[in-house]
């Protein structure tokens, strides 16, 4: 795989009033050349809300801004009340189903997450299906699940992060989490049985997370962050989207030489777009930097 990088770069700082980056984005097409785009930016009080805006696939220029977000944080107590970060949307019967992250502050640990669900009949307007998330901590993943991308085939299909343990390392805390496999008849009620999707490369390696997953001629390709020291984008291949072999340094991107993503590159999400494929990938500072596009030039899906 070689992905190529274009010039187009959006963040919300300067754009939207109070609001900074423009984290874990994803596209899907909405009418002619129109693709939009969903992402997360953040308020002075650092919360996530989910905001939109359309870009013209030929031109990779951007039409139209949405100032307003399409999800707020949750009510007070609820899992999602100090932030919603977008992490997958699609339209499945009739309906867009927007999953993503739901964030509460921690006091042993700075925070955990779950996964809620948002519908819209226009891809305007977003209500909370549930005020409690679809996916969250059990007796067998006792920290926090989130970060899901989710394919409909015969049933739902999705490939999350799931946090395995927080450690001390050099006096401070530090999560760990891989990617694991569940299904689902509905999309709400998910059979997770711990089948890891893809695994820690090795004790260095502590955060794995935002998989994007495509279906292809040969089988299944998965994208998906990776840190250590900083965050870089692997990939990994699977027939059956159950069992992967992870395949780095096939990844086809990596950080530029400057720029947004010069230290690190993330969470990134693939999608067609007539006969290419397209990536959009965070940079520096966890997608506060903004995120990019780049094109698949070289490889097969």
């Amino acid at each position: 795989m070689k992905w190529d990088k274009t010039d187009f770069v959006y963040t919300s700082t300067g754009i939207i009033d109070g609001f900074h980056g423009a984290a874990v984005p994803q596209a899907i097409h909405w009418k002619d050349s129109i693709c939009r785009i969903f992402y997360s930016a953040r308020n002075e009080n650092n919360q996530s809300h989910i905001f939109r805006l359309d870009i013209d696939m030929e031109s990779l220029k951007i039409t139209d801004i949405c100032h307003e977000p399409v999800l707020y944080p949750g009510r007070l107590g609820c899992f999602d009340d100090s932030g919603a970060l977008m992490s997958w949307i699609g339209r499945i019967d009739n309906e867009y189903r927007l999953y993503y992250c739901g964030w509460n502050l921690g006091k042993t640990v700075p925070f955990r997450n779950s996964i809620g669900l948002a519908v819209s009949s226009d891809g305007e307007h977003f209500t909370r299906k549930y005020e409690g998330p679809v996916v969250d901590r059990t007796y067998r993943e006792p920290h926090f699940c989130t970060n899901p991308w989710i394919i409909k085939e015969d049933i739902y299909r999705m490939w999350y992060l799931s946090c395995v343990e927080w450690r001390i390392e050099n006096g401070e805390l530090q999560h760990r989490y891989h990617l694991k496999y569940a299904e689902s008849s509905d999309g709400i009620e998910w059979k997770r049985d711990g089948k890891v999707a893809i695994d820690f490369a090795d004790d260095s390696e502590y955060a794995i997370s935002r998989p994007t997953v495509i279906k292809g001629k040969n089988g299944y390709h998965m994208w998906f962050s990776h840190r250590g020291d900083k965050y870089r984008i692997g990939y990994a291949r699977s027939e059956d989207g159950i069992t992967w072999k992870r395949m780095d340094e096939e990844a086809g991107i990596t950080v530029s030489p400057d720029g947004f993503d010069s230290e690190m590159i993330c969470y990134p999400a693939v999608f067609r777009y007539g006969d290419d494929c397209y990536m959009l990938f965070n940079g520096n500072e966890y997608g506060m930097t903004g995120f990019g596009i780049a094109k698949l030039a070289e490889g097969d899906i």
